[in-house]
């Protein structure tokens, strides 16, 4: 973090209109960032991510780890997830993200882009496990990369790079009118963790 961005003010809102999406920076030291990098990359229980797609099973080379408090199903893309117990490092990472962003969250789902070839195509986070308009705040580590958005109707495209032990949060009805991803890239990059803080809904 250098001096133009301890005078900034954060965090800084990137969309103009139809929902809200956070951008805080680096929450962390980077001392930190790297820590829970190593920790991470090394404990998660990492399985390449599967889709479902015109009845056909898709395994990616991205992989990925679903976590929570409870053991709570989570279905997208047609396959279904059972969170594993928190660990350690996620339950710090969580209280840090909810430290931020005033949020509470149960759930958390990991992903391992291995390099810059490696990314999400456009998609929105609107599962019915889910709470209806929940926030979700994403927790970057690793390369730097960079995070696109694109207004479901106006096509309006507007990107911001992701740094080392960032935070960014998206909330109301972000998932109801933005499309989001990851975009792969030529350029070289090591590997990156993103962990996705979300709430599913419960009935008790």
């Amino acid at each position: 973090m250098d001096l133009f961005d301890q005078l900034e003010e954060w965090p800084r809102e990137l969309l103009p209109h139809d929902g809200s999406v956070e951008y805080y920076g680096s929450i962390m030291s980077l001392p930190q960032a790297d820590h829970f990098f190593e920790a991470l990359f090394n404990t998660i229980e990492w399985r390449n991510d599967e889709a479902v797609i015109f009845g056909k099973k898709i395994i990616t080379k991205r992989k990925v780890a679903w976590y929570g408090e409870r053991p709570f199903t989570y279905t997208y893309s047609n396959t279904t997830k059972t969170a594993l117990p928190w660990t350690k490092e996620l339950i710090e990472l969580k209280a840090m993200a909810e430290a931020e962003s005033g949020e509470t969250y149960n759930s958390c789902l990991l992903n391992l882009y291995h390099d810059g070839s490696e990314g999400m195509a456009w998609h929105s986070d609107g599962e019915k496990d889910l709470k209806t308009h929940g926030a979700i705040a994403s927790i970057s580590l690793g390369a730097e990369r960079k995070f696109a958005f694109k207004h479901k109707n106006s096509k309006e495209v507007i990107s911001q790079v992701l740094d080392h032990g960032s935070l960014l949060v998206m909330k109301g009805v972000t998932q109801t009118h933005w499309l989001h991803r990851l975009p792969p890239t030529k350029m070289h990059h090591g590997p990156r963790v993103n962990l996705t803080f979300r709430t599913i809904q419960t009935y008790d």
